[in-house]
């Protein structure tokens, strides 16, 4: 087994192309067991206070799962210098997560015992889900796979003792932590209440909201069921979760479905190339926009015929965002689409960090670029403070913005988009390219770009990045980037 740093179980490589954690990597069972392991993280009272305080997956749920997406892809590389790499950059971000729950309770995203149990999380849903889906690991796979996971803990904080060396001994480690620590937390109520009802459309979607809002009032509930009926009896019991009659059933039919993809051709269903394709928008350069294009506008049809047989409510309005015409949004429209990342309904330092992690994510910055990025939206969250908090609660509300703020482009605003020229700007030349625009948007120049000899200068970009935080405009390369979920 793996012990310390280790990376080898035996005289076998750990982390290789026949790793554990690769052979399921593509297996469509792990939407379900994601959720599932995500819920069991959030149960535990210092994760589901950093996930309530500081997660933008309420009002960004399809980028947390890219970026988690990406970020184990990652942790679990054959090349041990993209895992130190990941790591390095894991331990930055959560090392700024830190402060008290509800009840006053201290949490800290860095403390050992709760990254243990998040890991925990990943590896137990692992089993359940092939147990789930009618294909239970022998103990030779299962000990493998659970080295492997140790050994992922290892990699981000140098030490896998606070998981069990054994995994018979895990199970004990689970049941006791499942039994004594776990909490129904304000965050598992989001995410099963609240997350599924609500879910926004990915941008593959957001051109249908008629036809997503309809799917998703039948699917959100089916999750949600197949979730709780999934969940340790002894947690479902303690924290008073209700079970749908016949959940159990539905949730090994759904899990059996889903396991049945195993005997398609290999590869034919490709975890990455799905999640990609959930955020090209028709405008993309991706090749596979055209395909994109094609499909928003037959779901356009479909979802304009099924609002005329059956309205689901405003939230189904085609375009709200240009509900004030000109391409522009109301003050109300562009706190809660841009500015509230948590989507907690007010504006604090938190969605504030979201957007520079986003950010830093996006450009995979490393130190010190990283650091004075979110420095500036430090002195940026500082000055918004000042001018809107007027009952001085330390934080901002919607009303407060909406009455208060005819322009956001103070000085603070105007060094962020200068650090993030920079930041974008990776060769230093002054002037952002074509391969430097697409790092961070996702695409090639737009002909409305104002761009010199195919660059992208400091006064443009800036001059861009205020008339979208403070003009609040719509359809810019900053939409897809902070503003869809």
């Amino acid at each position: 087994m793996t012990t310390g740093s280790s990376t080898t179980t035996g005289d076998t490589p750990l982390f290789d192309a026949e790793s554990q954690f690769g052979t399921f990597f593509d297996d469509p069972r792990w939407a379900l067991a994601l959720i599932r392991a995500t819920v069991l993280e959030a149960a535990h009272p210092q994760v589901g206070a950093a996930l309530a305080d500081n997660s933008a997956f309420v009002a960004h749920p399809w980028r947390r799962l890219r970026n988690t997406f990406l970020s184990m892809r990652r942790m679990f590389d054959a090349d041990p210098a993209v895992r130190e790499r990941e790591a390095a950059r894991l331990n930055r971000l959560h090392a700024r997560m830190s402060g008290s729950d509800a009840r006053g309770r201290a949490y800290d995203a860095m403390d050992r015992a709760t990254r243990a149990w998040v890991v925990a999380t990943l590896f137990e849903g692992a089993v359940t889900m092939c147990r789930l889906g009618g294909q239970p690991l022998d103990q030779n796979t299962m000990e493998r796979m659970y080295a492997e996971y140790r050994a992922f803990l290892a990699a981000l904080d140098g030490d896998a003792g606070e998981l069990p060396e054994d995994v018979n001994d895990f199970w004990r480690y689970f049941d006791r932590v499942v039994e004594d620590e776990l909490e129904n937390t304000e965050a598992v109520r989001i995410i099963l209440y609240r997350l599924f009802d609500h879910l926004p459309a990915p941008a593959l979607l957001a051109g249908a909201p008629t036809l997503w809002a309809a799917g998703r009032a039948v699917v959100g509930p089916l999750l949600g069921a197949i979730t709780v009926a999934s969940l340790p009896e002894p947690y479902r019991r303690r924290a008073g979760l209700p079970e749908m009659p016949g959940a159990p059933t539905l949730m090994q039919g759904a899990y059996f479905a889903a396991g049945l993809t195993r005997f398609l051709p290999e590869g034919w269903i490709n975890a990455e190339t799905i999640i990609e394709a959930l955020f090209l928008s028709p405008d993309s350069d991706d090749p596979r926009a055209r395909t994109v294009t094609v499909l928003h506008a037959r779901m356009k049809r479909a979802s304009a015929l099924l609002r005329l047989l059956t309205p689901l409510g405003d939230d189904t309005d085609p375009d709200p965002a240009n509900a004030t015409g000109e391409g522009r949004r109301s003050a109300k429209e562009f706190f809660h689409q841009v500015l509230d990342q948590t989507g907690d309904g007010h504006l604090d330092w938190p969605d504030l960090a979201a957007m520079a992690r986003e950010l830093a994510t996006r450009l995979d910055l490393d130190e010190p670029e990283e650091t004075r990025l979110y420095d500036a939206f430090a002195a940026w969250w500082r000055e918004l403070q000042a001018a809107l908090d007027t009952d001085g609660d330390g934080r901002v509300s919607a009303d407060e913005y909406a009455a208060a703020v005819p322009s956001l482009a103070g000085p603070a605003l105007i060094r962020v988009a200068e650090v993030l020229f920079d930041a974008t700007d990776k060769d230093g030349s002054g002037a952002i390219d074509a391969d430097e625009h697409r790092t961070l948007f996702r695409t090639a120049f737009h002909r409305d770009l104002a761009t010199t000899h195919s660059t992208y200068g400091r006064s443009a970009f800036v001059g861009d990045f205020l008339s979208f935080m403070s003009g609040r405009r719509t359809n810019t390369p900053y939409d897809p980037l902070l503003a869809d979920a």
